[in-house]
């Protein structure tokens, strides 16, 4: 084969530009690019853990935060029901202070209306007790005969309507 009988002549040539071309290989990727790289990595490594470090401090904060934000709340949370009892016992006081005075009222117009109520059961039972004392005097003359003075038949009916 006629490829295999040239290639003791080209052999060290393109052994030669073989090591030529890993040689610039190396020392343009090698020593050129590679720490670029390298250097772009480690920034990259450096921005995640900085980047990693800040959202510790955020999470350790936003805790903090949320720590002070549900004892305000709890504090709000007392200070309402503080405010709420408050207001519960001065309306209670009111309450019963209204109703005392309501009472009051109510007793007061009772009195007056027993006392009128029995003004005027002492104002009928008078016009009863004349009339019953006129009724009498009738009818002791239709049915005796006899004449009765008024102030006799008024004794007898106080005497019937008390015994």
């Amino acid at each position: 084969m006629p490829q295999l009988t040239q290639l003791p002549d080209i052999f060290w040539s393109q052994l030669f530009w073989l090591a030529i071309v890993f040689g610039i290989i190396f020392f343009v990727i090698g020593r050129g690019l590679l720490p670029k790289i390298e250097g772009t990595i480690d920034a990259r490594d450096s921005k995640i853990a900085e980047d990693l470090a800040g959202a510790e401090q955020a999470r350790a904060a936003a805790s903090e935060t949320e720590a002070a934000y549900r004892a305000r709340l709890d504090e709000g949370r007392a200070e309402a029901m503080r405010v709420t009892q408050a207001s519960k016992q001065e309306m209670l006081r009111d309450s019963e202070v209204r109703i005392k005075a309501a009472d009051a009222e109510i007793a007061g117009k009772t009195k007056i209306a027993e006392d009128r109520i029995r003004e005027a059961s002492g104002a009928a039972m008078k016009e009863v007790e004349v009339v019953a004392a006129e009724i009498a005097q009738d009818l002791v003359a239709k049915l005796a005969g006899l004449k009765v003075s008024p102030e006799r038949a008024a004794t007898a009916v106080k005497a019937a309507l008390n015994g």
